[in-house]
């Protein structure tokens, strides 16, 4: 199977991160509950993966790095716990379900006004737009650092100047970035960021977690069993143990503890580099191609690892199963949890088919997609 899904999640993985869930698997304890081997090492292996985290994201703080099971619990862990009822908030149409959903309850429920930074045909946001919409009760500015469907990168570091000058929490949406796009919390002016571990960090499904810049409060979502301060009536107020209920998932964060010391050993920008040079290799193959169109503006360098496109007026489910039964090509069609970007491209009915490029694909596997392409456009 050539595998071009890796936005979705990364199916092919170090082999030093397969390695260390094994080991975990028949010796790790749980965190934080017992003076045991097996929990210390538990614990030990938890803390490493903080600090490798605080580092790859500079984030000030290792004990404010809080982990997830996904960038979606970190998401509404952030926008519940650190948005006020009533706030005016601000986001994009880049965004994935993750971010909307919790913001469409914020509203709903707690009557948060939610404004949007509307894309354009390509898939562009209008950075002028954004500062104009802010007002003297904005309270946060939610968004993704790239977008899921078309690789879009939104300039955070400006919106984290303008957001850091007023007062306004940033949240940012790492899930498409992290591990192919350099991330600097404090200089980009980012509040919370939340990640997930199984896309471009190349670690395991079920590991995720969030940032969180020293002096921002998040109120927990979840309290329960800690390990620590049994007798207290709520959860702890200390991070991260105030954002972390329940047992940690030990054997998935010792595989990303392994993915992170990968990406930190190879490097952002070479990792990154490498990806984009297989999207561009695939997007430079089929736009010329009678009958396919492709989505987001590729003038731009700085881009997600991403090509959307469809074919014809033919529906993306039926050609992404084209390319998986007859060619043995991994792909993700549909609306990708992005409803208002497609919205914004006019591919509400059809959907679009989605490339995504990794470390371990290569440029072979990439010729045989061009090929594919072509043949269904015929």
């Amino acid at each position: 199977m050539i595998y071009l899904d890796n936005a979705a999640t990364t199916i092919h993985k170090p082999q030093s991160v397969i390695d260390a869930v094994t080991r975990a698997m028949t010796s790790m304890g749980n965190a934080s509950r017992g003076a045991h081997e097996g929990a210390l090492s538990a614990s030990r292996t938890v803390y490493e993966t903080r600090c490798k985290a605080a580092r790859l994201f500079r984030c000030a703080r290792p004990d404010h790095v809080v982990f997830t099971a996904n960038s979606t619990e970190a998401l509404n862990i952030a926008i519940q716990g650190g948005i006020a009822p009533g706030s005016h908030v601000i986001t994009t149409d880049l965004e994935h379900n993750s971010v909307l959903r919790p913001l469409y309850r914020l509203s709903d429920e707690a009557g948060a006004e939610l404004e949007f930074v509307r894309a354009d045909r390509m898939g562009r946001l209008d950075m002028a737009q954004l500062e104009s919409m802010i007002r003297p009760d904005t309270k946060a500015v939610v968004c993704t650092h790239a977008s899921n469907l078309t690789g879009e990168v939104v300039d955070i570091a400006r919106i984290g100047h303008i957001t850091r000058e007023r007062g306004i929490l940033f949240i940012v949406d790492a899930s498409q970035s992290a591990g192919s796009i350099p991330i600097d919390m404090e200089s980009m002016g980012i509040d919370v960021l939340c990640f997930t571990g199984h896309k471009g960090l190349m670690g395991p499904q079920g590991t995720g977690g969030l940032c969180i810049r020293e002096g921002v409060d998040i109120r927990p979502l979840l309290e329960g069993g800690s390990g620590v301060q049994s007798f207290r009536t709520r959860q702890p107020e200390e991070y991260p143990t105030r954002l972390e209920a329940g047992t940690l998932n030990g054997h998935g964060l010792a595989g990303l503890s392994a993915a992170l010391d990968f990406v930190l050993e190879t490097g952002v920008e070479t990792i990154g580099d490498k990806e984009r040079s297989l999207a561009r290799h695939f997007y430079e193959g089929i736009c010329g191609i009678d009958g396919v169109k492709v989505y987001g503006d590729f003038s731009e360098t700085l881009r997600g690892p991403v090509v959307a496109l469809n074919i014809r007026d033919y529906d993306s489910g039926e050609v992404s199963d084209v390319l998986s039964v007859d060619y043995g090509i991994a792909t993700r069609p549909g609306a990708h949890c992005a409803p208002r970007m497609h919205q914004a491209l006019g591919t509400t009915g059809q959907g679009a088919v989605r490339f995504s490029f990794s470390w371990f694909n290569t440029f072979d596997e990439v010729d045989e997609a061009v090929r594919a392409v072509r043949e269904i456009a015929e």
